[in-house]
């Protein structure tokens, strides 16, 4: 096997549907989407609650989805692929 070869990293992701996801472990999971480094909200007058309700209407009208990579064994927000 080529040193090219098993390096490669493939994500093997499963979506979860939301309803699955207890809703106070699918709050928790917002909160550190929304809270973590790179996303930019500090332009809006949102409190955090606000931007939990924000991306739980997104998951609702199936905008964003939940997507469990088997790689890492993480689950994150993801926008939902164009069709």
């Amino acid at each position: 096997m080529s040193q090219e070869n098993s390096n490669e990293h493939r994500e093997e992701g499963l979506d979860i549907p939301y309803e699955q996801i207890a809703p106070e472990t699918l709050r928790r999971m917002i909160q550190e989407f929304v809270t973590r480094d790179g996303v930019d909200w500090a332009e809006t007058d949102c409190t955090l609650e606000d931007k939990v309700e924000q991306v739980l209407q997104q998951l609702k009208t199936h905008k964003i989805k939940v997507v469990f990579d088997q790689t890492s064994q993480t689950a994150n927000l993801v926008p939902v692929g164009r069709r």
